[in-house]
């Protein structure tokens, strides 16, 4: 993670992956298949731009 790395939300992630839907992504961190991700104290769920970046070329590599 870098210092300048941006905390993306839930929404931001679903449109940059082209809409899929909130089910779709919780049921994807349900089975360890979601970019790594963690809770704020208040209950949502936030993402590093870093990391994201990081699952989609794994997800490219692998296809």
């Amino acid at each position: 993670m870098k210092k300048d790395d941006k905390l993306m939300t839930v929404p931001e992630i679903l449109a940059e992956l082209g809409g899929i839907s909130r089910r779709t992504f919780y049921r994807w961190r349900e089975i360890g298949k979601a970019p790594e991700s963690f809770k704020l104290p208040n209950g949502e769920i936030r993402i590093y731009r870093s990391e994201f970046t990081a699952w989609l070329e794994s997800l490219r590599e692998a296809a």
